[in-house]
């Protein structure tokens, strides 16, 4: 393996993570078809991206087809992680702000990213039953990493942070910029998707996101 110095993947806390999973039999043989029809792919489980002991963990929703599917990093390679890095290198935590190869260099600081869902899913939706199929390793990781600010890139990331400690949805409603104090003190910060259809459209905008940052900056430091 890669020394994450070089960009790699960075440890995972104990079972926040399983290389080879094929728990869910639907996103198991789409990744079948898609390493078929694109032998050069990661196609697989993507592991997270950043130190074990962050402070700031972001939390997103699946791989992309072409990004991190096909890079084996998150938000690498693809739209939506444009307006991430570059806001990540802006307040501090990525030493530069364009991610696209997993062999780029790039390294994050006191910031780790993952998703509520490790596997591409068609269409980029995850059913209901993938998403808690999942949740067990998310549930791991953040107990592993125990980071002080876990940011949810749109209300799927939102919920399933919130299952992972057993809490009601309904008590803890999804909003931009709405921050949760968990039961352990942790803070749950909502963000819209930094999707392509979230950015162009202005829902998500460089400044909301500026902004979000910001404060969570202020939280870690």
């Amino acid at each position: 393996m890669s020394n994450p110095a070089e960009g790699a993947p960075s440890p995972e806390p104990p079972g926040g993570f399983a290389p080879d999973c094929r728990r869910c039999s639907r996103l198991a043989q789409f990744l079948d078809e898609v390493r078929a029809e694109y032998p050069g792919y990661h196609a697989a489980p993507v592991p997270s991206f950043g130190p074990a002991d962050a402070s700031l963990l972001i939390v997103g929703l699946a791989p992309g087809m072409h990004g991190a599917n096909a890079t084996g990093r998150p938000f690498t390679g693809d739209y939506a992680g444009i307006l991430l890095y570059a806001t990540l290198h802006e307040y501090g935590f990525a030493s530069a702000p364009e991610s696209e190869r997993a062999d780029d260099g790039l390294m994050l600081h006191d910031c780790r990213i993952t998703n509520a869902v490790k596997c591409l899913p068609p269409q980029n939706r995850p059913t209901t039953a993938e998403i808690r199929e999942c949740n067990g390793y998310l549930a791991a990781e953040i107990a592993g990493v125990r980071p002080r600010v876990i940011l949810a890139l749109g209300k799927v990331a939102h919920d399933a942070v919130l299952r992972t400690r057993g809490l009601a949805l309904a008590r803890h409603p999804f909003a931009h910029a709405a921050e949760h104090r968990l039961d352990d003190d942790t803070v749950l910060v909502d963000s819209y998707h930094c999707s392509r259809y979230n950015t162009q459209t202005g829902r998500l905008t460089p400044a909301m996101f500026r902004t979000l940052f910001a404060r969570i900056r202020e939280q870690v430091s």
